[in-house]
C-alpha cells in the first residue's frame, strides 16, 4: 500500500478548521488538477462526490464517499470505483505560538493500492503504458496534496505565510 500524509498547524480553532474541511466541493479552488466536484448528499457521512481530474491529455472522474464523520476531529473517506483508496482528515488542538490565541494540528492521509487500479477506467493515448502513467502520477499526488493544504491554510487564516508542512510518503517512490 502506498500512502501520502501531510501535517501542519493552522492558527484557528479546531471547530473552524473542521467546518472548512467538510466543505469538500470547495477543494476544487485549491487544486491544479481537480476541475469539478459534484456533491450527492448533505455533506456529512454517506455523502458521495464525483471528482473530475484533468492532467496532460487525460481526464478522469473519481467517485468517493464520506465513510465516517467524528465532529470536530475526523473525516474519513473512501473511493468507490476503479482504485482501492481511502484516507482521512484529522484535526486536533495544538499549542498556539506567541501572538496567536488558538491553533489546530491538521493531518491529511491518503492510502492507495496502485495495483488495484482498473486499467480500463482511463483511455490512454497510443504508446502510453499503464506503468508509465503510474510513475508520473504518484509524485503528482504528493505535490497536489501539498498545494491544497497550503492554499487551504491561507484561506483559513486570511493571510499568506510560510507554513511548516511535514510530509511522509511510503513507499519512498511516492
Amino acid at each position: 500500500m502506498d500512502a501520502v500524509e501531510l501535517t501542519t498547524v493552522v492558527y484557528v480553532p479546531r471547530e473552524e478548521v473542521f467546518e472548512f474541511l467538510l466543505d469538500f466541493p470547495g477543494y476544487a479552488r485549491y487544486s491544479e488538477y481537480l476541475e469539478t466536484v459534484e456533491e450527492f448528499g448533505a455533506g456529512g457521512e454517506g455523502t458521495e462526490y464525483e471528482l473530475t481530474f484533468a492532467w496532460w491529455k487525460l481526464s478522469y472522474t473519481a467517485r468517493s464517499r464520506v465513510t465516517d464523520v467524528a465532529e470536530p476531529t475526523r473525516i474519513e473517506w473512501r473511493l468507490t470505483k476503479d482504485l482501492d483508496a481511502g484516507g482521512f482528515w484529522e484535526v486536533t488542538d495544538a499549542d498556539a505560538p506567541e501572538g496567536h490565541e488558538e491553533a489546530s494540528r491538521v493531518r491529511f492521509r491518503a492510502e492507495f493500492h496502485p495495483d488495484s487500479a482498473n486499467e480500463d477506467a482511463i483511455s490512454l493515448p497510443r504508446f502510453v503504458s499503464w506503468d508509465w502513467l503510474l510513475d508520473k502520477v504518484k509524485p503528482k499526488i504528493q505535490s497536489e496534496a501539498e498545494r491544497v493544504v497550503r492554499r487551504a491554510v491561507r484561506d483559513l487564516e486570511g493571510t499568506d505565510r510560510p507554513i511548516d508542512l511535514e510530509i511522509t510518503a511510503s513507499p519512498d517512490s511516492v
